[in-house]
């Protein structure tokens, strides 16, 4: 498929009103380029894998959005220009020129490959499907990783917080659940390092595809690690499919408020003894999470463990 793009270049102020000016219009998504520097608020919500370091701000900006070919897009530029003009009344707007490219799918879903690098996690190398194995790294367990448009490399600390809780924690012939699996890496590793089988759940239906294609980089059988597109904490049907007090080990990297609400049905799915690992939890939100394994009857906490301003809980099931 070939797509036409289209750069706008315009102002930082500008931007909080394009997207709802593109939705209104039936362009679907933007790529924002400027360098506004993120604020601390900002990145304690968020996963970041990789933060290039930017320029000075100067208040510019390039808003870049892609049409079909095959659209009608001189329709789409003519409603872009006027309501630009209708956004120009009430903010700068800057030049507001618009210049046009031809792309195909990869040269721009694929322009972030360039960021992802083998690092390790201790004695395991993690290295995306299309880099060589370093050298120095060759006696590492190796995973490898292609995460795609829709999930993490797994470089982040919270990704790596559970890796470790992982080494602890699997021995040979243990079951795993890895809820909100994403790209399958936390399943993947619990098989590496000795896991019998991994069930895996996740929101997105993407997690299906990289899962699958992340087990065959791995030369790992697709009957190790099953996966469906669910939610586990209200959905009977994903509960029923994942099985009721058969896992060893939950593994959940996902966000403090949903690990909140999920610890709540974890203990459902495990063994008793049975040991919860869970991350995502930026520091300021980390009483809460206490707070919330503490009252459940079920739990214990054994480990707290941290890396950078992220925190990872282990309990274990009475």
């Amino acid at each position: 498929m070939k797509w036409k793009k289209f750069t706008l270049e315009t102002t930082t102020d500008a931007v909080d009103y394009l997207g709802s000016m593109f939705d209104d219009i039936g362009i679907e998504g933007m790529e924002i380029e400027d360098n506004v520097p993120l604020t601390e608020s900002e990145t304690k919500g968020m996963f970041i894998d990789i933060l290039p370091e930017l320029p000075p701000d100067d208040g510019t900006a390039r808003v870049s959005f892609y049409l079909d070919e095959d659209e009608d897009t001189e329709e789409k530029l003519k409603a872009v220009r006027e309501g630009l003009e209708e956004i120009r009344q009430f903010v700068n707007i800057g030049t507001a020129k618009i210049t046009e490219s031809e792309t195909d799918d990869k040269d721009w879903i694929n322009n972030w490959k360039q960021y992802f690098k083998p690092f390790t996690v201790d004695h395991i190398l993690i290295k995306p499907t299309w880099e060589e194995i370093p050298e120095e790294h060759k006696d590492k367990l190796l995973i490898q990783i292609d995460p795609g448009t829709a999930f993490g490399t797994g470089k982040h600390e919270t990704t790596q917080l559970c890796i470790r809780q992982l080494e602890k924690y699997v021995k040979p012939g243990v079951k795993v659940l890895d809820l909100g699996t994403g790209s399958g890496i936390l399943g993947i590793a619990a098989l590496k390092l000795g896991a019998e089988y991994v069930f895996g759940t996740d929101l997105d239906e993407n997690a299906i595809t990289a899962v699958h294609e992340n087990l065959a980089a791995n030369d790992i059988p697709e009957e190790k690690f099953g996966v469906i597109q669910g939610n586990i904490i209200d959905d009977k049907a994903t509960q029923d499919a994942a099985g009721y007090e058969c896992y060893d080990i939950v593994v959940a990297n996902i966000l403090a408020d949903i690990i909140i609400m999920i610890q709540k049905q974890v203990p459902f799915h495990l063994k008793k003894g049975g040991i919860f690992i869970s991350s995502g939890i930026i520091d300021m939100k980390e009483q809460a999470v206490r707070e919330a394994l503490e009252a459940n009857d079920a739990f214990e906490i054994i480990e707290v463990t941290r890396q950078g301003e992220w925190v990872s809980f282990t309990a274990r099931k009475k």
